[in-house]
Parts: C-alpha cells; structure tokens; sequence
C-alpha cells in the first residue's frame, strides 16, 4: 500500500482519537504498555533478525547499540508508554482568556496538530516513544523505520496497534510503512494537506534530505556535536566525571559530547583526562597542544571539530579563558547541547547566556538532554531548530492552538 494511501487511514482514525477524552487515551497507553509486554518474545525474535543482518553488513558496535533490545529494554519502552499515560494531558487546555472592551472573552485552546509523519533510523524505541507521545496528544503517526530495524519495527507497531484495538481506538492512529525505501520516504514528504508534520530522526544526511526536500512542514531534530568547557575554576574531580560519562555512558547517542574544550591554565590536567578516557577505550583527537601532553593522541584535522562521530572518538582541544570556548562553540556548535563546569557564578551565567543552543549546563553531564530526564515521559526527538519547537519534543510541543472567542451577540 503506498505512503498516501497509509497516510489517509491514519487520518481518517485521528478524527475519532481527537474525539475522545483523556481517560480514554490513558487507557489505551497502558493497553499498549502491556501488548508489549505480551509480545515480547515476538519483538526479541525478530530484533535478533535484524541485528543479525546488521552485522552482516558490517555495522558499528555503537550502531548496533542503539537497535539492539532485550526484555530490560522493551519493559523500559512499556514503562515510557506508561509515564506518558501519567502526564497532564494538554489537549483542551486554556492558555490565557482575556476580555475586550466590547465584552468578548478570547482564549487560545490546546488541540492536536493531527498526523505526524516520523522518518527514522536504527532506533526502535523511536516507534513506541513517537505512538505513545502521539496518542497522548490525540495526534495520529505515520512511521516509516529505516531497513535495519524493520523486523523490530514491525513487531512492536504490531503491539501498539494491538492495544488500541483493546482500548477500544481505531488502530490505524498507529500505521508503520513496511516499505523502507527512499521513494516512499520521497513520497511522504510531499503528502501536504495529509501529513501535518514531518519530524526526521537519524544522522545528518537523513536530516539534512528531508529538511531541503519536504513540501510538509518539517520539525527538524538535529545532530548533536556537543562541547563541555572545563574552566579554568573548575573542580577537576567533579570536571573528570562528566566528561567521562558525556563520552562513554552511551557514545551512540546525539546527546553525547564530541568535544571537550579544556582552560589552557589547566594544561596540566589534560594527561589526567586523557589517560582516563583512553582506559574506556576511546580515540583521542586533539589539538597540537594535547598531542604534545598526550602523545597517543591523534592530530584533530579542522573537520573534526565538525564531526559528530557517534561513537568512542573525542576532540580535545585547550582554548583562551571563556572567550575562547564561546568563539569554538559559535563555529562549531550543532545547538543542541552545551555545557560549562566551574564554580564561578558570574562565569557560568555569561555562558548561558551567551551559548546558543537548545539546552545550556552548567556542572551536568550532556547526557541528560532526553525528553525521559527532563520529565516529559518520552521524546519524539531533540529539535535544534527555534520554530515551532526546541530541545525534547513532547506532548506539548506536538500541539497547536486555536483561538476561543465567546461573544453575546456582538457583531463589528
């Protein structure tokens, strides 16, 4: 069946899920939670498929971590659908009534943007995170996986569509595309008046495609060349350990630094470092002033600084005080996450205030620019982009207004 075909099911179902209550939903959502869970063995078997074709293809072991599932990871998707289920449900919600002089009282009303097109990679946690934010927001999706989780894929939207069934909600709020080749991808792009918005989630190349091709309103989730400064009133301890844990906790993730920017008055703390990620296994580039302190460092060539790499490689480069670090981030920064550590007050709201990202730290790992750590149940994605939305794309985020206007017979 083709993208327009599965398009017009899903928004043919959205009008009935824009119908019904928040209870109702909510129930569904645990529904879901638990089709999951009965389907378990199901998911795993085919996750395995995929994982095996992956490395027959000769995938990165950071790749494979982000498809990889096992039965801690499908009980942590039903658990997200369940936090979502949690969450105040926006849909309905007044933001503001105001009354004119002439006696009409105007509001602006919280309602569903109606049907999200999501075209993703080798994530299949984005298939139950994207349904579950959906549902919650009474929006309908439209998933189209990429090839290397289409097994997975298939399995758990399988589930999902399962437990709506169950709840009693027309399932087709819930299609996949089983067809995962770039023309449908081409095809979905160009459903306006269908799809009400399209949100790409995977690597730059995807991003960048649907972001200049697309005719339906794009939400772009960007990549994630992310820095920590350690300044020069730091402390080194606490410094070490979020760099380490920004680096290693989980490399594959857009949320991960790339770059570590270090004070040149602490040079002599960059073979400490260094020594501390190289016994994680990671691959140190630096710049000629952390090779000469680190000799198994490698020379950052100027892409590097670029490069979100995805995997256990790190940039290392000394800068000039905080004028420095801001000059690096402006030119490389992909805006999404940013961090400073220092115990100077004044230091660290200069940074916030003069970094421009989606989400600004201060003494805290990168690691935690989820939609899950910030509280909003899940995420459909990291927007680096400044409309309509920015950082972790929630229930809210997945909602427009319309205006309320009561009157008692006014006319003008």
């Amino acid at each position: 069946m083709t993208a327009r075909l599965l398009a017009l099911r899903v928004r043919e179902a959205q009008r009935s899920l824009a119908l019904c209550g928040s209870a109702q939903r909510d129930k569904a959502l645990h529904a879901m939670a638990d089709a999951m869970i009965a389907a378990q063995d199901n998911i795993l078997v085919a996750n395995i498929k995929d994982l095996h074709l992956a490395r027959d293809k000769s995938v990165a072991e950071t790749m494979l971590d982000r498809l990889a599932l096992d039965a801690k990871r499908i009980e942590g998707m039903a658990q997200g659908l369940r936090d979502v289920a949690a969450l105040a449900d926006p849909i309905g919600q007044i933001d503001g009534m105001w009354q004119r002089p002439n006696g009409l009282r105007i509001g602006k009303m919280r309602v569903p943007i109606g049907v999200i097109g999501m075209i993703y990679e080798a994530r299949p946690n984005v298939t139950s995170d994207a349904a579950a934010l959906c549902i919650k927001s009474g929006n309908g999706v439209l998933l189209r996986g990429g090839s290397e989780a289409i097994y997975s894929n298939t399995a758990i939207a399988t589930a999902l569509r399962e437990g709506l069934r169950q709840a009693g909600i027309d399932p087709d709020c819930i299609l996949l595309i089983e067809d995962t080749s770039r023309e449908v991808a081409r095809d979905m792009m160009g459903l306006t008046g269908i799809i009400d918005l399209l949100i790409p989630r995977g690597g730059a190349s995807l991003i960048k495609t649907v972001v200049e091709t697309s005719r339906v309103p794009v939400l772009e989730t960007g990549t994630g060349v992310c820095h920590t400064y350690v300044h020069a009133d730091a402390d080194l301890d606490m410094a070490l350990a979020i760099a380490v844990n920004a680096k290693c906790s989980r490399p594959s993730v857009c949320n991960s630094m790339e770059t570590l920017l270090v004070d040149k008055a602490l040079r002599d703390w960059v073979p400490m470092v260094c020594r501390a990620m190289a016994d994680k296994g990671v691959v140190l580039m630096g710049c000629p002033e952390v090779c000469a302190a680190f000799p198994d460092a490698q020379p950052a060539t100027e892409d590097a600084w670029d490069t979100e790499y995805n995997d256990l490689v790190l940039n290392i480069r000394l800068v000039n005080g905080l004028e420095g670090a801001l000059v690096h981030i402006r030119d490389h920064s992909t805006r999404h996450s940013e961090c400073i550590v220092t115990r100077d007050y004044d230091t660290s709201r200069a940074f916030i205030n003069r970094v421009d990202a989606a989400a600004v730290y201060v003494n805290a790992s990168t690691r935690f620019t989820d939609g899950g750590e910030f509280g909003f149940g899940a995420e459909i994605g990291i927007s680096t982009q400044k409309l309509h939305a920015r950082g972790p794309v929630g229930l809210a985020e997945l909602t427009t207004v319309k205006y309320l206007v009561l009157g008692e017979g006014q006319i003008r």
